[in-house]
């Protein structure tokens, strides 16, 4: 990831601070994994920004990087010259997240030599930066010496705020299929979806099935397939023939997320696929969610977008689940179930090794020969993020929730997949999300992301944002 770098300077402040500030935070973002993008070290006072010829120079260093610079810190290192930060914010002018960060004092070193009055400094930037209206976020020290733990969380945390507002402007969301009939809960608005500039494309549930008949059994790439199938996940008890309808339908998506360059998919997953080719897309939506490209159940457009937020937050592959059971009398835990699409990332590999094999729930009524591709599976324990976006037509607004909790080492006799997961104060949770309209799905990571996702949605997309704390 590129960062811009503005180093503020102010010119009665002793410069040396400039060139050390410059080097310490420099050193601790490369062992991040951040490259800077920063006026020259030859550049002025030692690359720091103090002037207007100074401001303008740093603007067109990052317009020369614009498609590649996903956010900017500012630091001070001194007092820093806050009409010079503003003015290149504003020349560059591209709506990507701020840090603000100051560098400490020491009490024992406020003689002219090591005098900061970086915290002083930053309120002033900061009340720029909100006359301006450009929004930014802060460290969670006022101060803060960067090669701290305290520095470490606060860039990793905007460094997920950078990704998930990334991957949200310009998101494509693809739409196979209508959303099955009876699931009203899955509407959504893609007129305010398309305000937010996320873009749906749609394909029609047909071209799909006509493709998968199109494809002859001994394509290279369906053979490609099934050995890459059989080498994802334990499948001895599907049918043959099963087997190789997955494989092509592995190549039509594939193909289709490839011709739209799609982010991320929503697809009906019952009860065409089934009755039409036989068979239940399970496994190739979770091997595009462990390729990053997070598929979601039925025709959950909304869900599939809040996958992809958890993802770039952290990295990491994002699962669709229900709110499923009750677990007993106990307020705090709740049983997460889908048939089976959870990438493989996602599943305990211990005692419980995932495998494909058929949804009992739609079998009962299609019958287990034309659903195979459903995986039976646990989640793996450790910690997980909620998050749902959800269209408020009502409103015309992006609507989202936010929660943290764990996936416990709790074993159940059930079939699908699922997992047993504790969040603190689940009932208050549960009552949010019934009365303001939210969707049974929910979108999960085997992470602690939700901070950076509420930065994020709130300070620069502008949604509204409840986070359960």
């Amino acid at each position: 990831m590129k960062m811009g770098v503005i180093l503020g300077n102010r010119g009665f402040f002793a410069d040396s601070l400039c060139l050390e500030g410059r080097k310490r935070l420099l050193s601790v973002l490369r062992d991040h994994g951040i490259e800077p993008v920063i006026l020259p070290e030859d550049y002025g006072t030692y690359g720091s920004v103090q002037s207007t010829a100074d401001a303008l120079a740093c603007a067109d260093l990052f317009r020369s990087e614009r498609e590649d610079i996903a956010g900017i810190i500012v630091s001070l290192p001194n007092f820093g010259d806050e009409k010079s930060v503003l003015r290149v914010l504003r020349e560059f002018d591209k709506p990507v997240p701020i840090l603000v960060h100051a560098f400490a004092d020491r009490l024992g070193q406020l003689d002219y030599e090591h005098r900061r009055d970086a915290f002083c400094g930053k309120i002033s930037v900061c009340n720029n930066l909100y006359q301006a209206g450009i929004p930014f976020s802060l460290t969670q020290r006022h101060t803060v010496d960067p090669e701290t733990d305290d520095f470490a969380r606060d860039l990793m945390n905007f460094a997920a705020v950078c990704r998930v507002v990334r991957a949200v402007r310009g998101a494509r969301i693809g739409l196979l299929g209508m959303r099955p009939g009876d699931f009203n809960t899955v509407r959504f608005s893609e007129k305010i979806l398309e305000r937010h500039a996320v873009s749906v494309e749609p394909l029609e549930l047909s071209d799909v099935i006509e493709g998968v008949r199109a494809l002859p059994d001994a394509d290279t790439v369906v053979q490609d397939n099934l050995k890459e199938l059989a080498s994802y996940m334990a499948w001895e008890t599907v049918p043959k023939d099963s087997r190789l309808k997955l494989a092509k339908l592995l190549v039509i998506y594939r193909r289709w997320v490839r011709e739209q360059g799609l982010s991320a998919a929503a697809v009906q997953c019952w009860d065409a696929l089934q009755r039409h080719l036989g068979i239940n897309p399970c496994l190739v939506m979770s091997v595009l969610s462990q390729e990053r490209v997070p598929a979601a159940c039925e025709s959950d457009v909304a869900g599939a977008l809040s996958m992809l937020i958890l993802q770039a937050a952290s990295e990491q592959p994002s699962a669709l689940v229900d709110w499923n059971n009750n677990v007993d009398s106990d307020p705090d835990r709740v049983v997460l179930f889908h048939c089976g699409n959870f990438a493989c990332d996602a599943y305990h590999t211990g005692s419980t090794t995932p495998s494909v094999s058929f949804p009992q729930i739609l079998a009962s009524t299609l019958g287990s020969e034309n659903t195979y591709g459903a995986i039976e599976g646990r989640l793996k324990p450790g910690p997980v993020t909620f998050a749902r976006i959800a269209t408020d037509d009502a409103t015309g607004r992006l609507r989202a929730y936010t929660a943290e909790g764990t996936i416990t080492e709790d074993t159940l006799e059930t079939f699908g997949s699922w997992g047993v997961a504790q969040v603190s104060d689940l009932q208050t949770l549960m009552q949010h999300i019934c009365r303001h309209g939210f969707e049974h799905h929910v979108a999960i990571n085997l992470s602690a992301s939700a901070a950076g996702i509420v930065e994020a949605l709130t300070t620069y997309l502008g949604w509204d944002v409840y986070s359960h704390q």
